[in-house]
């Protein structure tokens, strides 16, 4: 969609929070834009120097989107390093219970959590340079060397690839393999997923740019 296409009277309205807009075609169908950039950031601040969506925002924000009747559809646009778990698994439940289309776009990455958020959509594109990266949960401070604790991380584990198994064509001993593999990363394990290779496994559904994902959004709109 470029500018011409855009009713005179009803140019990208942008929400200074987050960077949404939304846009509307001279058909009147209104699509809403949202973006999850750079680290998804949860129930404590990250230095100002990095770039982070915040779950605060990102919650309310969908929810006006699903009540409102001025919007068909959302669009939603992925390049984020992941970020905290909690935090991203709240926004991709938010967008897999919504009743509006929706459409996710990964550009650049779709790392760790960006991975359920990548699914989340009733549809989802990633385009060829674009990748996905999977791997096990990660904890960051004190962690105490008992049992209940690894249990605890792999609960976590479980719920986000149950999730992603719930929202998308993977399978779960796809996903489980590739997250534990130990020579695709250095000093670390797991899988770096290129587009193709995100679509063959059934990740996403389709290799795709902005044209595509919009088009898509709008078919789903159109259909009874």
């Amino acid at each position: 969609m470029n500018e011409s296409e855009l009713c005179p009277q009803d140019l990208p309205s942008e929400n200074e929070k987050d960077g949404a807009v939304t846009l509307s075609a001279h058909d009147s169908f209104r699509l809403h834009c949202m973006t999850i950039i750079g680290q998804v950031e949860g129930h404590y601040f990250l230095p100002e120097n990095q770039k982070v969506t915040k779950y605060e925002h990102m919650l309310p924000a969908l929810a006006e989107v699903e009540e409102s009747p001025k919007i068909d559809g959302l669009l939603l646009l992925l390049n984020t390093v992941g970020g905290d778990v909690e935090a991203g698994l709240a926004i991709a439940e938010m967008i897999a219970g919504m009743s509006k289309p929706t459409v996710s776009l990964v550009l650049g990455g779709g790392h760790s959590i960006g991975m359920p958020l990548a699914v989340s959509a009733k549809r989802s594109f990633i385009v060829p340079s674009a990748t996905i990266t999977l791997h096990p949960v990660r904890i960051s401070g004190l962690v105490l060397g008992v049992s209940q604790s690894f249990e605890a991380m792999k609960r976590m584990q479980d719920r986000i690839l149950s999730f992603v198994v719930q929202n998308s064509k993977a399978k779960m001993e796809t996903l489980r393999k590739l997250i534990l593999k130990t020579d695709e990363m250095v000093t670390d394990m797991g899988t770096i997923l290129s587009g193709e290779e995100a679509v063959s496994i059934g990740l996403i559904d389709e290799i795709g740019g902005l044209k595509e994902a919009i088009a898509a959004l709008r078919a789903m709109k159109t259909q009874p």
